[in-house]
């Protein structure tokens, strides 16, 4: 047991270099203007980039998901690692809007999602008396990976230029995530039965057929679309929100990138402990009444930099928590067995809420509005935590 013990902190290793990688994603805002300078594409169209990548990204998890649940996660990370190195190295080749959404929307995104569900349900395999902490430090390297290669992008944008970025970072990305790819190793089966922990209940497993036809299934999937609401919003647009609001300088307004990767990250693993000490539905009426009253802040009060930055914080805080604490939720409430397929489905309540925020602020008629609809529907998503409960266990 001791040797097995040592080895699953080797396979914690792994994942959050992989997800420290793919979470790079979250760095999109720094390629805004450089590809509007370059290309002279509008604002809008680079910014469409980000949301394809990412909801192609929550898409690919339910396929992801339950093909890593057959075949292991390490292969299936393998390939994620590789499309999404590979999609950035094709997108330095890029010089019109539809290979830039192919290359990276497409098929930079789908390396993201095909890597991202393994680490994630390979961790809470090997930790299943420590849920919320182990889902955090997963999804945490992923929201901490913006921070860590932050000074990288940038000084290969000032040094290289924007395409040439593409393919350092792809090439990167692809050696980095094909390494940490190689520690995901299941468990033994009779592994998360020799760990005792008396206050797990014995689990009642769900097929993903079976998840679908449960009410608890739709309040989850719909406030887990809430909850992400809010901070895709301000991770895509953090650096143009810092110098519309809060009349920031571009220099200083770039700092918004590594703030929210900070809070974005320690949200993750503060909620993901919080969560295991605490009810975790109650740890996410928590998150969503943080979440309103900071997107309140942005919407109604006039910014300065102190504000900007506090309710940015928020929001980031509470964005890496959503992305911690419902998938433990999934789990619980529907078994770890089939936890990468499962939430694959769940997952795209992220990728519709990455396509709902470009609309919503094209429709709403500027960002404020934006913000107190998504303050509303953090409110929404409160009030349904006090009615979601775990699907009967007599489900078969």
């Amino acid at each position: 047991m001791p040797n097995k013990m040592m080895k699953r902190w080797v396979v914690v290793f792994g994942a959050v270099l992989l997800q420290m990688c793919i979470g790079a994603i979250y760095t999109w805002s720094l390629f805004n203007q450089p590809l509007m300078d370059k290309f002279g594409w509008e604002k809008s169209q680079v910014v469409l980039t980000y949301s394809i990548a990412v909801f192609v990204f929550a898409f690919s998890t339910i396929f992801s998901g339950r093909l890593q649940d057959k075949i292991g996660p390490r292969k299936v990370a393998t390939i994620g690692a590789l499309l999404y190195g590979g999609g950035l190295i094709l997108t330095s080749t890029a010089t019109s809007l539809t290979q830039l959404y192919i290359y990276y929307g497409i098929i930079a995104g789908t390396g993201v999602g095909f890597a991202y569900v393994c680490p994630l349900s390979t961790c809470v395999k090997w930790f299943p008396e420590k849920k919320g902490f182990i889902t955090g430090i997963a999804v945490g390297a992923f929201g901490l990976g913006s921070l860590v290669f932050k000074s990288v992008i940038q000084h290969f944008l000032a040094s290289s230029g924007i395409s040439s970025t593409f393919f350092y970072l792809g090439t990167i990305y692809a050696i980095l995530g094909f390494i940490g790819s190689q520690f995901l190793i299941l468990p033994p089966t009779k592994y998360q039965s020799s760990i005792k922990n008396a206050n797990n209940p014995k689990e009642t497993v769900f097929s993903t057929l079976e998840m679908i036809q449960t009410k608890s299934f739709y309040f989850i999937w719909i406030m887990y679309l809430f909850g992400c609401m809010s901070g895709l919003l301000v991770i895509g647009l953090a650096k143009d929100i810092g110098m519309q609001l809060a009349g920031l300088e571009a220099s200083v307004a770039a700092n918004t990138v590594a703030m929210i990767a900070l809070f974005n990250a320690s949200g993750r693993l503060i909620w993901g402990i919080l969560s295991d000490k605490l009810c975790r539905i109650r740890v996410v009426t928590m998150m969503f009444i943080i979440s309103a009253l900071s997107m309140i802040s942005m919407s109604i009060f006039a910014l300065n930099y102190v504000t900007f930055f506090a309710s940015l914080a928020g929001v980031a805080f509470c964005f890496g928590g959503f992305l911690a604490v419902f998938p433990t939720i999934t789990g619980e409430f529907f078994g770890i067995k089939n936890l990468g397929a499962n939430y694959g489905v769940v997952y795209q309540a992220y990728g519709i809420a990455a396509l709902a925020g470009p609309i919503i602020v094209t429709n709403a008629g500027g960002l404020k509005p934006t913000f107190l609809i998504a303050a509303v529907l953090s409110v929404i998503g409160a009030i349904l935590t006090f009615t979601v409960k775990p699907p009967p266990i007599d489900h078969i």
